[in-house]
């Protein structure tokens, strides 16, 4: 069998760069290790004599004080002296900007190096060979059964959401974490992420946009498709240079063909026998700064489900986009609602996050939805009343809500003040507040259930075809907003909590 990588000692840094190499190093180094045995192993049906291993490396911090440089920023530093430690994944095409900046600020804040080594923590087989490759299919049966006998395998024990649920346990002078997630962890929501968006995580960008209609998906790649198209125009080319690709379920790339020098190229990928659960579609910039959408389709489950895994990317923003009963009766059909305040009767996170917690509106994305929303409609100051409320959005998790009994159902709703109801917006701020990622929502009201508006079939289509492309252009402006205030702004000091993990 394959000789195991050279055993590496720790190195100190005052790099990130430095330390961002080393780390690249050894991560490579273990993860060709485990690839190429294991191919030596199911090629060669050679029975290994003892068990295969590699272990992800490790980023450590030991600070005698816990003064910082910066303290307007609200992650890059230990709140309390001690030892900090987290492992790390996937350093090089996916996770290369947010290390080298995490690591920079560490440096910075602390005046310190910063010590990079490998891990015990080993790294599962099925994690280093990455979205692509699958056990079940490619082994024959007898392969299968001995995998787990010389590789390791995913363990549920290091992949746990306790450190970013405040509930993470540890003894007095023991290492504390570095960051929300473990590298296990992290792995696994990157194969989640392929299995249910059939797109690799790698195109995944830093501000996403989440829906629960495909007529916002339909125009979203309307959109890129004209973005990504050549252009004579010298004013249109330069706005849509700013893109670099545009990719599809599928890992279907199609590259904008008014920038000459992308290394990127078009790409067939894989042609789908099926939509994924949840689709993702990716516009993109060569910084990661472009926009992901994804419809996340109907209830509070997806919206749990896919924000869980979205969140170890570190997106600077998500946006909830979609469509919800008005419980005024001052509403009309197609107003927009900008959400400062949840109901949350979405019964999918009371034991991470119980709902009499508070979820609170942030300042940044608030104001850069309004100022979307007046830009794209033309109404401003007062007039914006006209068509758009703001208040309490309630979220719940039956679809058919307006069957229960109107008394039991309208005290909740009437008590809390709620404007709106849906089935994920809860959800997804409650995950965004959890995992200290920026979040917003705007819906737009496509029926009035308590007023005698149903959702019925020939309303809806009436309703769609007048206001998702509006709707859709007014989250995309919003994200352009966020885009020009900066990651460092918008990740408020609202979203941290007492004794918090460093890393953002």
């Amino acid at each position: 069998m394959m000789k195991p990588p050279k055993q590496q000692k720790p190195k100190l840094f005052d790099d990130a760069n430095e330390a961002f190499a080393y780390i690249s190093k050894l991560y490579t180094e273990n993860v060709t290790f485990l690839r190429e045995s294991f191919e030596q192993f199911t090629s060669t049906g050679v029975i290994p004599k003892e068990r295969i291993r590699a272990c992800y490396p490790y980023i450590k911090i030991e600070t005698k004080n816990a003064r910082r440089k910066d303290s307007r920023l609200s992650y890059g530093f230990v709140s309390k002296p001690g030892s900090y430690q987290t492992t790390v994944t996937r350093p090089i095409d996916i996770f290369d900007q947010y290390l080298k900046e995490q690591i920079s600020q560490l440096i910075i804040n602390h005046d310190q190096s910063v010590e990079i080594g490998v891990s015990d923590t080993p790294i599962p087989i099925h994690f280093a060979l990455g979205e692509n490759y699958h056990l079940e299919a490619d082994l024959t049966p007898e392969q299968l059964a001995d995998v787990s006998s010389f590789f390791d395998q995913p363990d549920l024990d290091l992949m746990d959401d306790t450190i970013a649920n405040g509930t993470h346990v540890y003894a007095p002078h023991q290492t504390e974490p570095l960051a929300l997630f473990t590298a296990p962890r992290i792995d696994l929501s990157l194969m989640r992420l392929k299995h249910y968006t059939a797109t690799d995580a790698v195109h995944f960008q830093n501000y996403v946009i989440f829906t629960n209609y495909q007529f916002y998906i339909d125009e979203f790649i309307k959109i890129c498709r004209d973005i990504m198209a050549p252009t004579d125009n010298p004013s249109l080319k330069r706005e849509r240079q700013e893109y670099s690709s545009f990719v599809e379920p599928g890992n279907k790339i199609t590259v904008n063909k008014n920038v000459a020098d992308l290394d990127e190229k078009d790409a067939l990928g894989i042609e789908l026998s099926r939509m994924p659960q949840m689709p993702a579609y990716h516009l993109k910039r060569p910084d990661g700064s472009g926009i992901t959408m994804v419809n996340i389709g109907v209830g509070p489950s997806n919206a749990k489900n896919i924000t869980d895994h979205i969140a170890v990317l570190r997106p600077h923003a998500w946006l909830m986009l979609g469509h919800c009963a008005g419980l005024r009766n001052s509403q009309k059909l197609g107003d927009y609602v900008l959400a400062h305040g949840y109901l949350r009767e979405d019964n999918v996170l009371y034991r991470d996050l119980h709902p009499s917690i508070p979820v609170p509106a942030l300042a940044e994305i608030q104001q850069a939805l309004e100022e979307a929303v007046a830009r794209v409609t033309g109404h401003e100051g007062y007039d914006l009343k006209m068509i758009m409320r703001t208040g309490t959005v309630a979220t719940v998790d039956d679809r058919n809500w307006e069957l229960r009994q109107a008394i039991r159902q309208n005290i909740r709703l009437s008590q809390s003040r709620a404007i709106a109801l849906d089935m994920e917006s809860g959800t997804v701020a409650a995950n965004g507040f959890r995992f200290r990622v920026p979040y917003g929502t705007l819906l737009c009201v496509s029926d009035k259930p308590l007023h005698g508006q149903l959702k019925l079939p020939g309303m809806a289509e009436s309703f769609y075809r007048q206001r998702v492309e509006q709707h859709l252009q007014i989250g995309l402006l919003t994200m352009s907003l966020l885009r020009d205030i900066g990651p460092e702004k918008l990740h408020s000091r609202k979203l941290r909590s007492f004794n918090e993990a460093a890393f953002q």
